[in-house]
């Protein structure tokens, strides 16, 4: 799924200034479940907005997701009613409520961080660089491209350390020994010979969201 986290609230107020009549829009989908985006955040947000301006007029509307117009039945009734949109949705969606009321300013009041999955409450874990010709058929459901430091194809490099962790830090494991050690498990170790065309990748760590309200969960 699709990982957000709120944009700072000095920018979202700045980005709404000189709008007293606002729309703030949930989605149902990527951003509730990842906790920026559905209606407890939609509540949080607006409840900031008017402590900060108590005459801004900032109405709320969660709707099931906001990259599918199938959806837009309760939006398409209220849109015209406001005189600027906030959504709580991933870029995808903001760009889609966009396109959608072309005359009404809509702003992110969310960025988008990642695709990846829930690790626990409130802790995400990237899994997935949406890179469009996936190979983990190939190595064993273990992603090189997300999950090696360097972003490389055919591995392991060199610098995997004896314990089987990364070089660059010797508390992420090796995506490579872990392809390794699964591929072996499956009796498919002959599937790690097989080398792929190179490509160019950059700024492959592995990234991680612990979203700001739950940090303390899990602090060491």
């Amino acid at each position: 799924m699709i990982i957000a986290e709120r944009k700072p609230f000095e920018e979202i107020k700045e980005m709404v200034k000189g709008y007293k009549n606002i729309l703030n829009v949930g989605c149902g989908g990527c951003t509730s479940i990842c906790l920026a985006g559905g209606q407890k955040e939609v509540n949080q947000l607006n409840a900031e907005l008017t402590k900060e301006n108590p005459e801004l007029n900032i109405d709320s509307l969660v709707i099931e997701r906001q990259c599918n117009y199938d959806f837009f039945v309760d939006l398409d009734e209220k849109a015209p009613k406001y005189d600027a949109i906030l959504s709580m949705a991933c870029g995808a969606g903001v760009q889609f409520v966009s396109e959608r009321y072309t005359s009404i300013p809509v702003f992110p009041a969310l960025n988008t961080v990642f695709c990846g999955v829930d690790r626990n409450v409130g802790w995400f874990e990237e899994n997935c660089r949406t890179c469009g010709e996936c190979v983990l058929g190939d190595t064993a459901g273990i992603c090189p491209v997300t999950r090696c430091a360097k972003g490389i194809f055919n591995g392991p490099c060199g610098g995997t350390r004896i314990d089987g962790s990364c070089e660059v830090d010797k508390d992420t494991p090796c995506a490579w020994t872990d392809i390794f050690n699964r591929l072996t498990e499956q009796g498919r170790v002959d599937k790690i010979t097989e080398v792929k065309p190179p490509r160019l990748w950059q700024n492959q760590v592995r990234r991680t969201l612990i979203q700001e309200d739950y940090k303390a969960r899990y602090a060491e």
